[in-house]
């Protein structure tokens, strides 16, 4: 698991409308976590605020038109009670 990991999934939420839409369509926190994992990105909740902070999102930063269809609260969304490892 790893930041890494955290980072190419927002890109791919980014850049993949369809992906985005499956992944946020899933309504239960792990299930979500699961799907991510399965669609290759092995990475926590965690990992993925962290990635955010990384890349911008959390704060609201960002530019073009990938601002708005991937905002912060999208990235709030996903990972709004994931389960942390323990």
């Amino acid at each position: 698991m790893s930041v890494e990991q955290a980072k190419a999934f927002i890109e791919r939420m980014k850049t993949d409308e369809a992906f985005r839409e499956m992944i946020m369509a899933i309504e239960m926190p792990e299930d979500r976590l699961k799907a991510i994992g399965a669609a290759g990105f092995e990475c926590t909740g965690e990992e993925i605020n962290e990635a955010g902070i990384d890349v911008g999102l959390a704060s609201g930063g960002g530019e073009g038109p990938t601002a708005t269809t991937f905002a912060p609260s999208l990235l709030t969304r996903i990972v709004e009670r994931l389960p942390t490892p323990p």
